[in-house]
């Protein structure tokens, strides 16, 4: 459990106390961890306890250096490299097993992740105090939504989309043939009375739709019929049954959310730059996209091929950066890499992440979870992205583009009128990650009030 790099602001519900209950989780799950602590001195005594964190932090360099070489080299030095990943973890066991404290590390394991959960749960009364804010609305009357077929591996007709949507009363336009110019779609809707815009498909296409709502000054509505439904995770749809979503158009509230632009194309998710990014670009990706990827990646990871790009975000300043991520408002600190959650989509910042990995101790930095040099994380209102190369590629909420440099990243603030069910089993508010100090007070006794 730690602390955020960024404050956030939290406060107990209701009575604005810990509950009995949270305050007996957090002692809990002080004593695990201070049983987990304990334990390898008592099992193995002092020398034996050092050897079992030397040990395992020699397994822990192994494995990270054997990954960086298997990927920035070919070859002989690749399978060495992989040959080394895949043995450091089992001469580390079979060391454990012939000093006879495997038991412990497996106990100690248990105890460390016994302890995490306790905190959690003694957190679980922990609120935001800035959920985004609900705004009743009435229906639409004339709702137009644009489906894609084929998205998700065809989760509209699995769903009945089309079919539950008329129902409703939305005009539905499906992309079941090559060519369908989506904006200009959107943009005859509107133009011919459609009061919300929605769309069935990938986010590439929602960006795409959710740009022209924000332009005409009218409602969109996500329907997660894509194959990652990244936007609709983020806003806290159900995301295994995307027929759902249209209870929006009967029952729904709106949330005024941020966009993010890039060289003025709008993104609801984020776009990337760097090794990702050149590496899609490639026509062989499609087709084999691991063997194309570890085959690019020598030359990516060692600037002998791709653009050098140079970052300037508020005071962040990075040359040279393998990698960077700008999303429309920061991703949740518990994953960096764009695969997770944004728990508020109004926080009026863009998201910026760089990664630079230029010798094996970075790489070892980054598996020990050590990013001051290797990654560099800040938020702030517009980024640029430059290079001496007059174009580089660009993902942008997952589609490959080319973009001519520099590039500016802005965010627009509360641009999007976004209609969503008013039940929605992901809009829970985010939980906090306790320090152990937090922890700390709350499992202290409760204060007696004081008598007048």
């Amino acid at each position: 459990m730690t602390s955020g790099r960024t404050a956030t602001a939290i406060s107990f519900s209701r009575a604005g106390e810990a509950s009995p209950r949270s305050r007996w989780l957090a002692r809990l799950a002080l004593l695990l961890a201070v049983v987990a602590a304990v334990l390898p001195l008592a099992a193995a005594g002092l020398r034996g306890a050092v050897g079992l964190v030397l040990v395992g932090g020699a397994a822990l360099v192994a494995v990270a250096a054997g990954l960086w070489w298997f990927l920035t080299h070919r070859g002989v030095v690749r399978v060495l490299a992989g040959a080394l990943v895949v043995l450091a973890p089992v001469v580390l066991v079979v060391s454990f097993v012939r000093a006879g404290l495997l038991w412990v590390v497996l106990v100690d394991v248990a105890l460390w992740a016994a302890s995490g959960a306790s905190g959690r749960a003694a957190f679980s009364e922990l609120v935001t105090e800035h959920a985004p804010q609900e705004y009743p609305t009435p229906p639409p009357r004339r709702p137009f939504l644009i489906m894609n077929p084929k998205s998700g591996g065809g989760k509209v007709d699995k769903f009945g989309l089309v079919s539950r949507a008329r129902e409703l009363g939305a005009e539905v336009a499906l992309l079941d043939r090559p060519g369908v110019d989506v904006a200009e779609l959107a943009r005859a809707a509107v133009a011919d009375g459609a009061d919300l815009l929605g769309v069935a498909g990938g986010d590439g296409t929602q960006a795409l739709v959710a740009g022209i709502a924000a332009e005409h000054g009218v409602p969109f509505m996500v329907l997660s019929a894509g194959t990652r439904n990244h936007f609709a995770l983020d806003l806290g749809l159900d995301r295994e049954n995307p027929a759902a979503g249209l209870e929006a158009l009967t029952d729904g509230v709106e949330l005024h959310i941020d966009l993010g632009t890039i060289n003025g194309r709008t993104f609801v998710n984020n776009a990337s730059f760097g090794v990702y990014a050149t590496v899609v670009q490639s026509p062989a990706y499609r087709d084999d996209k691991i063997r194309t990827t570890l085959d690019m990646l020598p030359e990516l990871l060692t600037w002998q091929r791709g653009p050098v790009l140079r970052v300037h975000a508020g005071s962040m300043d990075v040359s040279g950066p393998h990698a960077v991520l700008v999303s429309n408002n920061p991703y949740g600190t518990e994953d960096l890499a764009g695969m997770g959650r944004r728990y508020r989509l109004d926080g009026g910042e863009l998201g910026v992440l760089a990664v630079s990995v230029e010798r094996t101790t970075d790489a070892v930095d980054l598996a020990r979870g050590r990013r001051a040099r290797a990654m560099m994380a800040t938020t702030c209102p517009e980024v640029t992205i430059d290079s001496d190369a007059g174009e580089i590629p660009v993902g942008v909420d997952g589609e490959a583009l080319v973009m001519a440099t520099p590039i500016r990243c802005s965010v627009r603030p509360a641009a999007l009128r976004v209609r969503v069910p008013r039940s929605r089993p992901g809009a829970r508010a985010p939980r906090p990650r306790p320090a152990w100090t937090q922890l700390g007070r709350m499992a202290l006794p409760a204060r007696r009030p004081s008598s007048s």
